[in-house]
């Protein structure tokens, strides 16, 4: 096997898992907000609350509005600021297209990431306000490590760097360093907080992107100590549109986008069904429902 071929395996893994942890990443500080404890004034948590419904209706600037608000009031959580540094990624791979299933299923897509060269898509705000945050995070781990609104932010924030490793810079192989240790700050959440449902939606993105990957990708990813479930990842993420909080909505649309790689589109349409009618003011889960529905066996 080539070097070239083996090194195409790594991409797509690194693409694959890194598009799927963007998706989750928005709601998932906000998910902490509420399992963790601590979530300051009624006030506060509402103004973080209606930050991140404003994300769902693509109204950047309304939620940005929202989450500076909200580091006012709480100058200590990192949340506010992983929040800011999310939609800032958000916007820029949706203006993209990322988060449809033209992309998503496109293994093709996977491998060549957004268009334009990583000079061009440079993101300073995400870069800084996601650095912030992280910083954030680790100070208050020091102090208490089993801080369970640090280590979500921590999951957050390596994220969401891996997500920009591999679709904007394509560094596919820093990346999945990231991803891993997102993962592992997720298995840390739950085992501190095992209410923290919203953390099983980390867990499994990866488990059923890697393990739809032929053997012989995986392969070079178990050398890593990086493995996959297909059947464990869907349920995991099952369990996270059924019980999570803020992370239910990107659970449902994640579940639905597999459900269409497992050929069970009909699956997918009652979770697009739900999120087009929460969400009017995103085109997105109306246009994703209407292909969903003529892919569905019942609609040829």
């Amino acid at each position: 096997m080539s070097g070239r071929f083996q090194l195409r395996g790594l991409r797509f893994a690194a693409c694959a898992v890194a598009l799927s942890a963007c998706v989750l990443a928005l709601p998932a500080c906000a998910a902490g907000g509420e399992s963790a404890g601590d979530a300051g004034t009624a006030g506060a948590s509402a103004r973080l609350d209606s930050g991140f419904r404003k994300l769902y209706e693509l109204n950047f600037s309304g939620a940005r509005s929202e989450f500076v608000s909200y580091q006012q009031d709480q100058p200590g959580d990192p949340l506010g600021k992983a929040a800011e540094a999310a939609s800032y990624l958000y916007e820029q791979l949706n203006a993209k297209g990322v988060f449809t299933s033209a992309f998503f299923l496109n293994d093709e897509k996977f491998l060549n990431g957004v268009d334009g060269t990583a000079k061009a898509n440079r993101n300073d705000r995400f870069i800084n306000a996601n650095a912030q945050a992280r910083e954030m995070a680790r100070q208050n781990l020091s102090a208490s490590p089993r801080d369970a609104r640090a280590l979500l932010v921590l999951t957050l924030t390596d994220g969401m760097e891996s997500d920009y490793l591999a679709i904007v810079e394509k560094r596919q192989l820093a990346s999945l360093h990231l991803v891993r240790h997102a993962e592992a700050d997720a298995v840390k959440l739950l085992a501190v907080d095992p209410s923290a449902q919203d953390a099983y939606l980390a867990l499994g993105v990866t488990n059923y992107v890697i393990g739809c990957m032929p053997a012989y990708k995986k392969a070079f990813l178990w050398f890593d100590g990086i493995h996959g479930d297909r059947r464990r990842g869907i349920h995991q993420l099952e369990l996270t549109a059924a019980n999570g909080h803020y992370l239910r909505p990107f659970a449902k649309i994640l579940l639905a986008l597999a459900y269409e790689r497992e050929r069970q589109a009909d699956r997918a349409k009652p979770l697009f069904a739900e999120l087009a009618g929460e969400f009017p003011a995103n085109p997105l889960y109306a246009r994703e429902l209407t292909l969903a529905d003529r892919a569905a066996p019942d609609s040829r």
